[in-house]
């Protein structure tokens, strides 16, 4: 059995920031475990740019990205590459079982890095009713037959759900000469970023329709066409306004979820809103000596974010190994009114002086002129005014740990986000 000090499961953004942000901070033997032949990860078919403006202050592509870290390795000999390795388990005692073209192995490392990522829903996941034939696929499948295997699923595309892969999808399909139908969402509003709305959409003229879904697949062997209606207030379709529409690609990006078999294998918490794990401030899970970074704790909207939460998960687990622990208890951090998920959902004590608190959070429903509040005992500790707030953009706060320093082990802060005219007392 290996002893490797960390072990990071994951070799896409995540997976690479915290290993670099592990070596950075002292560790001396930590392995990289990817199960596909490459590292980047998803990042190795988004061959649009717009990635990297925070992190390196200019747009890159995905790939471009993800070298900006791979091309790092050489200089930090400790991180030892495992790629075509797949994790089939991973215990509460940190044990876990992997296996490769070498055969089975196991592995108890000083400290895990969870960095699997994300995956999306399907149709099963959203209940659309209807045969099963050729021609439905999820956007990420998509967006690696084209970007990566040259191959075009179909000439003539609806799309449900309005997620960022499928709003960038949309276009990628225009521009190789496809038709795109129509962008349909069950929701009132877009589930992707503005921006990406109107580059995506917008600019190419596809139209967008809220408030509608898929109600039927057609078709046996290929996919003939679907139908769709508009949904009331509760999302129930309006049968009456039921319309047929000839096509032979269904696109589905309606949603993603934290890939989480093995952070449930390991028996940590898993917090309902979010679907990862509950972590603190140094992105420690609920299993001691196991953290995690990236979409496997939240679904992020940018990769910079991302590689952010990452390289919190590396340098605690690179401290956790060398011995520095937080033992004196923990804030809890409670989702209030308008925050529909929030990590951390705790702060471990003690707190170190001017240590910065990274706080992200959804909101539920849309805000102008809103502001974001922290409450001890219904007491205010903290505001910040925001000009807008959207539920598919995250809100990232840093705050100093200096807000927290008389709170003891066991209370609780609330965080809500209000419009700025509410008193916030």
């Amino acid at each position: 059995m290996n002893h490797e000090q960390i072990a990071v499961i994951g070799g896409g953004p995540a997976g690479l920031a915290a290993a670099l942000a592990a070596s950075e901070a002292g560790a001396d033997e930590i392995v990289l475990i990817e199960r596909d032949r490459e590292l980047g990860g998803i990042l190795n078919q988004c061959v649009h740019d717009g990635f990297g403006n925070l992190i390196f202050g200019c747009s890159l592509t995905g790939p471009e990205y993800a070298h900006r870290f791979v091309d790092q390795l050489p200089q930090h000999p400790p991180i030892k590459v495992l790629t075509d390795t797949m994790v089939l388990q991973l215990k509460q005692d940190r044990r876990l079982k992997a296996v490769n073209r070498e055969g089975a192995f196991e592995m108890k490392p000083g400290a895990v890095i969870l960095a699997m990522g994300c995956r999306e829903r399907s149709r099963f996941q959203v209940m659309i009713p209807g045969y099963r034939p050729a021609g439905v696929y999820t956007a990420g499948a998509v967006q690696r037959l084209i970007n990566m295997e040259g191959l075009m699923p179909g000439e003539r595309v609806v799309i449900l759900g309005s997620g960022d892969i499928g709003l960038i999808m949309a276009r990628r399909l225009t521009l190789e000469g496809a038709k795109v139908l129509g962008v349909f969402e069950i929701l009132p509003r877009p589930g992707g970023l503005t921006r990406n709305v109107v580059q995506c959409l917008h600019d190419f003229e596809i139209p967008l329709y809220l408030s509608h879904t898929v109600t039927f697949i057609h078709g046996k062997k290929r996919l003939q066409g679907v139908s769709v209606a508009p949904v009331d207030h509760l999302g129930k379709p309006l049968q009456e306004q039921e319309r047929f529409i000839p096509c032979d690609t269904l696109i589905l990006s309606v949603g993603l979820i934290p890939e989480n078999e093995l952070s449930r294998s390991a028996g940590m918490i898993i917090d309902p809103s979010t679907g990862g794990p509950r972590v603190d401030q140094d992105m420690a899970t609920s299993v001691e000596g196991i953290f995690a970074g990236g979409n496997v704790v939240l679904v992020y909207d940018l990769v910079d974010e991302v590689t952010r939460a990452a390289r919190i998960a590396g340098r605690a687990a690179a401290h956790y190994v060398s011995g520095v622990k937080r033992t004196a208890g923990r804030l809890i951090l409670q989702p209030g009114e308008n925050v529909a998920a929030l990590v951390p959902q705790q702060l471990s004590l003690p707190l170190k002086a001017g240590e910065k608190i990274n706080l992200y959070l959804r909101v539920s429903s849309e805000i102008r002129d809103a502001v974001v509040t922290l409450l001890r005992q219904g007491k205010v500790i903290f505001q910040k005014k925001l000009r807008i707030v959207r539920p598919p953009e995250m809100v990232h706060l840093q705050i100093e740990s200096s807000l927290f320093e008389d709170l003891h082990d066991g209370e609780e802060i609330t965080c809500r986000v209000t419009a700025q005219e509410v008193n916030q007392n």
